[in-house]
Formats: C-alpha cells, structure tokens, sequence
C-alpha cells in the first residue's frame, strides 16, 4: 500500500536515492546523508533530493530542499518550491562541520554496521545505526510502505532515530536496492523477512540493543503486525497504515476523495461501481473482469464526475484500453493479498502498538481503521492511537492549490516526537502536537 505510489515507480523504474549533480558550493556525497547537531540540541539531517539538491528534516518535522546559490545553499519551504529564508553553508562538512543559519553543526558520529541475512534462502541486504557511545539503546527495525527504491538509501529515520538515542535497523526488502528476489507484495513473505531482519539486528547489535520492535509505515502497516505474531518483540509502531483490506482501502479513498470534491452519495456510489469493477480485474491478475469494466466505464464516461475517479489503484487502470491492460496489466501482478483481514492478527499482538495516522489522508483514509482501533483499545488491547487532524499519508501537512492538488510543506509536529517516546517505552507525553490521543486503560 498504497499502489499509486508503487505502481508509478514501477512505471518509471525508480530506485534509490538520485545522484547529485556537482556543486560549486561543496562536494556534497561527503556532507550526506549525515545528521548534525548545533548547540541548542537541535537535530538537522542531511539527505539526497532532486538531483542536484538536498532535502534537510528536523525532529519538529520541519523540513525543506536545499538548492546550491552563491556558494552555499538556500532552503524552500517543505516540498512547495518557495523560498523560505534558511540557508546551509557546507564548505566544511568534509570535516563534520556545518552551519545552519550561521550556526555552527557537527556531524553526529553514528555507530553503523552493513550486514546481510537470508529469508526464505534470499540474501537481503541491511544496516545497523546506532547512537555513538557503548551503553544499551531501544532499536525499531525499519519495514517498508510499497515503494521500489532501497530504504537504506532513502529511509531517514535510519538517522533521525539515532540521533534521538534509538538504533535502527533498516534494509532493502526482497526485489529491492541490493537484495535479491523479485518485488513482491505478500504480506506473509514480507512478515517472514521481517521477523528474519530482527534477529539479524538482535544478533549484531548484542548487548546494546535494549528493546526491539517493528515501525511499519503505510503497506508496513499490514506486515509489521503479522510479523509480531512470529517473533518476540517489544512494540509495533503502524505510520499512516490501515485495519481494513486493500479492496477497502480503495473503496474508502473512492469515497473520501470524491466527498472532498463536494459529491454527494449518489456519485460516490457511482463511483464505487467503478472501483468494484476495478478490484474483480486486479484480484484476477488483469485477466478477468476486463468486459464488466469496460460496460461500467461506458456507462459513466460521460458524467462531469468520472474524471475525479481515483481511488488507491483504480485509477491506474481507467486509462488503459482493454487490450492494455490484457498485455501489460501483468506488470502489476504483485501477489496482493486483496482481501486480507488484519482485524484477527491485531487482536493476537500482545506487544504495545502504537498507530499514528493522519485525518486527511486520501490515500490510506484512516476514518474506519481509526473506529476499529478504538474498539480494539477498549477490549483491552494494549494499542495508543495517535490521529494527527492535518496530515496526509506520509504525515506530512500540506497546502492546497486551486486546482486541488496538494503540497507538502512540513511533517505534523509531534509525529517524530511520537515515535521516539513511543520506542523508549516510558510514559508517553500527554500531547503530541495537535494529534487526538486515544489511550489503553490506565496509560
């Protein structure tokens, strides 16, 4: 999840981080990724953007790209693209130095092993960070949402964890960066590796590694806890993920995108058909259902509604001819387990789980899996749900152009916060920036 994302990296075959194109200002493969501390404490890491630009993020969640000029580099505003008058000096990064703002950083010494390990006799790649020093630290193995690209390439919390006194764990999942395999979206597979990639990060981090748990952020959502059913673990951490199905999941982001655009239920359940038509192609593995949506797209082509249909995957194939999606649709054979229900296995996880979702997520609409969550936490279930009312799947905050796209312009506080509380294992704070808090008995 969410297949929008993953079927346009497929699509455009990314993978990893993009190279950065020479600068005046520094030679930047030596200045990141890396993660700086200035004075006050404050933690700015330093990651590969766009080619030719970086991307800076703060634990607050505040963030933006770096763009070379005038012999330094000048920030824009999250992800819109404006100014927003931060500037990056790194002229001597090569020694651990930068300066953010005039304020002098140095470089976080991380204590990093790369290491392999085998799951189902393939050899996955993977990376142990933990904070500098020799004393025992908590350590969350970093899952993946549905994305094609290496996570030990492009996963900073494999940084900003560390540099909160965390260990991470983080490797490339089966068919990604340098593991081997082909890409696959079985969860039970991808739980399996999971599980393999904790006892590979309980193996090396030895007596340092305090507590272990799974984060699973979006797809990760489904596989984090399958996989706490498989091994002993601590916590699970859920990111922006779903207690409803795949098919669900596109059902309600059909719904809830189509009520943002001011429709009624009469469209919406228009639109659903559509979906529905869409989902018995899908499960077939694009070799049936393709006549029945063909007769739904006919139907409905012509209302002013249809070209607001989007849903998670169903737009991907509303522009394909028949014939398309006949000789390409194989491309999105994935194994998707469609109609898996995680309700049983979250009822199962005895470790503390912590969900953090966000209320305007059009991806992954967190409404239902919200309620499901509450029902569980008072049956008793030892689950903290976090719901951040302006963030978007990723738990970024955003703003909305006229048109209705959405751009990103920082992660909602407290989010990061959340995370690391959460991981520490102690008392969670009593608020995390403006996210609805719903709590196990007597936490």
């Amino acid at each position: 999840m969410r297949f929008l994302r993953f079927a346009a990296a497929f699509l455009l075959a990314a993978a990893g981080a993009p190279a950065l194109a020479a600068s005046p200002a520094a030679d930047t493969s030596v200045c990141a990724p890396a993660t700086y501390r200035l004075p006050s404490g404050r933690v700015i890491d330093l990651a590969a953007s766009d080619p030719g630009t970086l991307r800076w993020r703060d634990l607050d969640g505040a963030s933006g790209k770096l763009v070379a000029a005038d012999g330094d580099w000048v920030s824009q505003f999250g992800w819109t693209g404006r100014p927003d008058g931060h500037r990056v000096s790194l002229a001597d990064c090569a020694a651990g130095r930068i300066a953010f703002d005039g304020t002098p950083a140095k470089r976080i010494p991380f204590v990093t092993q790369e290491t392999s390990f085998t799951s189902h006799g393939t050899r996955l790649v993977g990376r142990l960070v933990l904070p500098p020093g020799k004393g025992p630290v908590p350590v969350v193995v970093l899952l993946h949402g549905a994305e094609f690209d290496s996570a030990r390439d492009g996963n900073s919390l494999q940084r900003l964890l560390p540099a909160a006194g965390i260990g991470a764990f983080v490797y490339d999942k089966r068919g990604t960066g340098a593991s081997g395999d082909a890409y696959t979206q079985d969860y039970s597979l991808l739980a399996d590796d999971a599980a393999a990639a904790l006892a590979e990060a309980r193996r090396i981090a030895g007596k340092r590694g305090a507590r272990f748990g799974f984060q699973g952020p979006s797809q990760g959502g489904w596989v984090a806890p399958l996989a706490a059913t498989r091994t002993d673990v601590d916590f699970v951490i859920v990111s922006f993920g779903l207690a409803v199905s795949v098919v669900d999941e596109d059902r309600e982001a059909i719904a809830f995108q189509m009520g943002l655009k001011g429709y009624g239920p009469d469209v919406i359940a228009k639109a659903q058909e559509i979906g529905d038509a869409a989902t018995r192609v899908f499960e077939s593995g694009m070799t049936e259902g393709i006549a029945e949506l063909d007769a739904v797209r006919a139907r409905y082509r012509g209302e002013p509604w249809y070209k607001d249909v989007y849903g998670n995957y169903t737009h991907i194939i509303l522009g394909m001819s028949a014939e398309d999606i006949r000789t390409k649709g194989a491309q999105f054979r994935f194994h998707t387990p469609f109609r898996y229900d995680p309700m049983p296995t979250l009822r199962a996880v005895k470790a503390p789980q912590l969900w953090a979702l966000g209320g305007m997520d059009i991806d992954a609409p967190s409404a239902e899996t919200a309620r499901r969550l509450k029902t569980l936490i008072a049956a008793g279930q030892p689950i903290t749900l976090a719901l951040f009312p302006k963030a978007e799947h990723g738990m970024t905050e955003f703003e909305t152009a006229p048109d209705g796209s959405r751009l990103s312009t920082r992660y909602t506080p407290g989010y990061f916060r959340l995370l690391i509380d959460f991981a520490k294992g102690g008392k969670l704070a009593d608020q995390y920036g403006d996210a609805a808090m719903t709590r196990p008995a007597g936490d």
